[in-house]
């Protein structure tokens, strides 16, 4: 397995262009069944990188201010075949034999498989460390603060929690059936999960390890994005093709947008007066007026997927669930502005400095 940093030049000219102006210049694509991560520039879609050996990565997130990458693979391996896995750069043979040699304590369901999250270094794109997790990871999250990394197992009912300052995993929840996304509010040490399987949407106290409510978000809760300002959540009810709004410190349902067919991704306007939903069954895009609830569509083919703003650019980008592409959607109008090839399948994309 082999690791492709980003180009050193390539690197630096980011960095420097990242302090002349405001917002990010980078946009992390990972590309799902290619084991890859490609690295495009924000404004341009032009590539810049590809990070590899990142086996079936679906799960990628950051925080703002933080060093790392968290990327999680949608696949599990055999224990014996741990050993095979190249060591990161910057770890001893000894280290790294230690970090995966048999936990003396079972975190997570005893009957659980086993799967890595990648600890990634975003300056250069080395993956830093592995870190075995029990069972398939779906999404990932990083806390604001930049402490925590989370990960959601659907097959296994629950949550990983990796502390990012030792790179460990420390702690499991049961959050409930077919977890399948993690979003934070303001509090970096609350994380929002929906579970698919029951409707519902657990808020973990992640110091305490534990669930201290659960929220009745739709019928079958996706994707999610957060207001940290107004403490409001919105949940993609996906197949039944609704965006479930709910206030996280009452828990009650607030409104419910019909966006119709199957929906998958959403993401707030830069001024978070909007909000965009990719509706992949309907081949569309809709725009949501918080203020008023009136929505607006835009056609978008083929199956628009999953969905990221691009702070500062008046765009946000989409992924195609049927072919290997993301567009690149002007805000204000729902058109295209261009499109770049991928490998693979675009999953949950990250836009940072």
């Amino acid at each position: 397995m082999q690791y492709l940093s980003i180009l050193a030049t390539l690197t630096a000219t980011a960095l420097a262009v990242s302090g002349a102006h405001a917002g990010p210049q980078r946009v992390f694509v990972p590309e799902g069944s290619a084991d890859t991560v490609l690295v495009v520039d924000a404004a341009t879609g032009d590539t810049l990188g590809r990070i590899t050996g990142l086996e079936a990565v679906h799960g990628l997130a950051g925080a703002a201010g933080s060093p790392y990458l968290v990327a999680g693979s949608y696949s599990e391996v055999a224990r014996e075949d741990i050993a095979a896995i190249a060591q990161p750069e910057g770890v001893s043979q000894d280290e790294h034999a230690a970090h995966h040699a048999k936990p003396e304590k079972q975190i997570g369901p005893a009957d659980a498989g086993l799967s890595l999250l990648s600890v990634i270094d975003i300056a250069s794109g080395e993956i830093l460390r592995r870190i075995e997790v029990p069972g398939a990871v779906h999404h990932t999250a990083v806390s604001p603060d930049g402490r925590y990394a989370v990960a959601t197992h659907p097959a296994e009912d629950g949550i990983s929690v990796v502390d990012l300052n030792s790179f460990k995993l420390v702690a499991w929840v049961a959050t409930g059936p077919q977890p399948n996304y993690a979003s934070f509010g303001a509090d970096p040490g609350t994380v929002y999960v929906s579970n698919t399987g029951n409707g519902t949407i657990s808020e973990v106290d992640l110091d305490r390890g534990i669930v201290r409510r659960n929220l009745i978000a739709g019928a079958a809760p996706e994707h999610m994005a957060i207001n940290r300002t107004d403490g409001v959540i919105y949940a993609a009810d996906a197949d039944a093709g609704l965006v479930v709004e709910l206030s996280l410190s009452t828990g009650a349902e607030q409104r419910v947008f019909d966006i119709g067919g199957e929906i998958h991704g959403l993401d707030f306007s830069d001024d978070g007066q909007r909000l965009f939903v990719a509706g992949k069954e309907s081949d569309t895009l809709a725009a949501v007026d918080l203020a008023t609830g009136q929505i607006v569509r835009a056609a978008l083919a083929p199956a628009p997927y999953h969905l990221t703003t691009i702070p500062g650019t008046g765009t946000f980008f989409v992924s195609s669930r049927d072919e290997p592409k993301v567009w690149i959607v002007d805000s204000a109008t729902l058109k295209p502005r261009g499109e770049f090839a991928i490998e693979g399948e675009g999953h949950q994309m990250v836009a940072l400095p």
